[in-house]
């Protein structure tokens, strides 16, 4: 198979378009489109989000010290685009795109609430790099959609019609291929399958 190289870019695809929630007190709050966005701890839970200085959501954030990630669907796919190309300097998000706050339980900062999955954030560390800063930030709560829980209170985030970003492009999810540790499950399963068959006389 013949590659090509080429010169050195951010083509780390597909990964989530997140809008993300932030606020000063007694100010509006305001949404930015997010795509370099990523868990980078278990325990403590925490993410980072990577946001242009120039932007007028990283003066929020840097001043406030916190945001929700707010996760986003095929429905919110047009507000997700409007919110990444629009600033909250000129337009307020939530009415030009019909959504409405939701109050957050652990932070100030409100999340979207029409988002299925709004992560409550709040920044413990921040690195200067180039075009971008990354905050990064301890995940202080998670809100949940009640109708995305089954009856035991499991998650399905298939129900959520979640989109990606690739390329300048959004897309919707596809099909599952697998779970968590399915390869190591099916050999489990044939090896067992091999020692139950009877020998042979």
């Amino acid at each position: 198979m013949k590659k090509q190289t080429w010169r050195a870019g951010n083509m780390l695809y597909p990964v989530p378009a997140v809008m993300v929630t932030c606020k000063r007190k007694n100010e509006k709050a305001n949404i930015i489109t997010v795509a370099w966005a990523g868990t980078v701890c278990s325990d403590p839970a925490m993410v980072s989000i990577s946001v242009r200085k120039s932007r007028y959501s990283h003066e929020i954030i840097s001043e406030t010290k916190e945001f929700v990630v707010n996760l986003t669907t095929k429905q919110l796919a047009k507000a997700t685009d409007y919110c990444g190309v629009k600033s909250g300097r000129d337009i307020d998000k939530f009415k030009e795109m019909n959504l409405h706050t939701q109050e957050s339980t652990k932070i100030e900062t409100p999340g979207i609430l029409e988002s299925p999955v709004n992560i409550e954030c709040k920044v413990v560390n921040v690195l200067e790099l180039g075009t971008h800063d990354m905050f990064i930030a301890e995940v202080v709560a998670v809100d949940v959609n009640e109708d995305l829980l089954d009856e035991k209170g499991s998650l399905h985030l298939d129900k959520a019609d979640l989109i990606a970003y690739a390329h300048g492009r959004y897309f919707s999810l596809g099909k599952e291929l697998g779970r968590f540790g399915f390869s190591v499950r099916k050999n489990v399963k044939n090896k067992a399958k091999k020692k139950s068959k009877p020998k042979k006389k």
